[in-house]
């Protein structure tokens, strides 16, 4: 997955999705669904654009943002020809038409090659995860019309104010997971161990939890 690519862990292959992470595509599926209902697209030129926001760890950009780039891909390819992730200057763009995928670097390439997309013909969506404080994507980041997109930030005002005033996006608010997620959690981890192992190790996580909140990145240490 393109976000664990730079990871001190390595890369990943696994990802924990909850009813959060699973709420947030549920959003993004009903826009695209509503805007390809549009025949004409007279309605709208181009899918709502949305603005996920939740607290640094909670998981955000690794399983939500991995989790819509899982969908996006997975969706009619009749309808939806490419997938933009972007992380900063770095972007991984999907080609679904070709089966291929290319990384550039710099914002400027990554918005020639958008645009190059879409006077093709080609309709896509831009997953853009703010990866450094304070560099909201440009507003013309995406095209005007047959593109959506969502930009992924931590609450830091600084990463998204200007976009989303510009764009009237929609704001989605992604919250801690529930207990009952968490608890989920520690025993897919603990698979194939003990039951007093597996009991242990919940005590500590819900320790953890009480101390500090249900904040994935956190709890489990």
């Amino acid at each position: 997955w393109p976000y664990t690519l730079n990871a001190s862990q390595g890369p990943m292959k696994d990802f924990f999705i909850n009813c959060e992470v699973d709420r947030v595509w549920q959003i993004v599926s009903s826009d695209l669904t509503e805007w390809f209902d549009n025949f004409d697209l007279s309605l709208n030129r181009s899918p709502t654009r949305c603005l996920l926001i939740g607290t640094p760890g909670i998981g955000k950009s690794m399983a939500a943002g991995s989790y819509l780039l899982y969908q996006l891909l997975h969706y009619d390819i009749e309808k939806l020809q490419v997938v933009f992730h972007c992380f900063g200057d770095t972007a991984y763009v999907f080609d679904k038409t070709a089966q291929t995928v290319t990384q550039y670097e710099g914002d400027i390439t990554s918005k020639i090659v958008v645009r190059s997309f879409w006077q093709r013909g080609m309709k896509g969506y831009i997953i853009y995860d703010v990866a450094k404080k304070g560099t909201p994507p440009a507003t013309n980041f995406a095209p005007a019309s047959g593109w959506g997109m969502i930009v992924v930030s931590s609450p830091n005002v600084g990463n998204y104010d200007e976009w989303e005033k510009q764009l009237t996006a929609k704001r989605i608010i992604m919250n801690c997971p529930d207990e009952m997620d968490v608890k989920a959690m520690c025993a897919w981890m603990k698979q194939g161990v003990k039951t007093d192992e597996q009991a242990e190790y919940w005590k500590m996580v819900k320790t953890h939890m009480d101390e500090v909140v249900p904040i994935p990145r956190y709890i489990f240490e």
